[in-house]
């Protein structure tokens, strides 16, 4: 943990909405995008926010939480990019939860969460992690201990795009025996695949562990839309 209280960060946005998918799904959050991303998904949807394609802003904790206040929310999002790879975002962690903020921190599963667990301990700290499928391109970089780390308030991630993606990750879940040690969301890539196709396979697999969830900002609102 950083004693940096002045810490700032590239922050491609802030928004206030509806949380489209996790474990908040349907509910209410402020979100926190940093700038840039250590990966190059194939079906990445917020490539504008890697840095360099956003007019992003220099934020400090408090600078973070004034904008914040009049939304009177208690659900934070970080997201990104990857917001792990941010330099002392355990800053900003330490200081939305003593500010009485759930924090969530979207992450991509290409980062030991470790040090991140230490700061999260006795924290309201939840972790919705990727596991990036073959279909991403970016499967080689997964690090393969955060499996076990996650826990089960957590949520692991599949984004999957093809039949092959689902088999890969129920290949994944069974190898490291995640079925109720963390919940397991199917997330479709959009335009890619039917939902129909994705609950089809969890009823061939009677895959009781794992749940389909489609991204509700992109129901709701333009797939391209920013800021909801």
């Amino acid at each position: 943990m950083s004693n940096n209280q002045g810490w700032r960060w590239s922050i491609a946005e802030m928004f206030f909405s509806i949380n489209g998918e996790g474990r908040k799904a349907g509910e209410l959050a402020a979100f926190v995008r940093f700038e840039g991303c250590n990966l190059k998904c194939d079906w990445c949807d917020t490539r504008w926010a890697q840095g360099g394609q956003s007019v992003g802003m220099v934020m400090s904790a408090e600078d973070i939480l004034d904008v914040m206040e009049p939304w009177n929310v208690r659900n934070v999002t970080l997201t990104g990019g990857e917001p792990l790879q941010a330099e002392h975002v355990d800053d900003l962690i330490i200081a939305l939860t003593d500010a009485g903020y759930a924090v969530e921190i979207e992450t991509n599963g290409s980062i030991n969460l470790t040090p991140f667990l230490r700061t999260a301990k006795d924290r309201d700290v939840t972790f919705t992690m990727d596991y990036k499928l073959p279909g991403s391109g970016m499967e080689q970089a997964m690090h393969p201990v955060n499996l076990s780390l996650l826990r089960l308030c957590d949520t692991l991630k599949f984004v999957c795009g093809s039949r092959s993606d689902l088999e890969r990750a129920y290949e994944v879940c069974s190898q490291y025996h995640l079925g109720g040690r963390v919940h397991i969301d199917l997330s479709p890539v959009f335009g890619s695949i039917e939902p129909a196709e994705i609950v089809d396979f969890m009823k061939e697999k009677a895959w009781t562990d794992a749940r389909i969830q489609i991204q509700l900002h992109k129901v709701i609102w333009d797939p391209e839309t920013r800021g909801v």
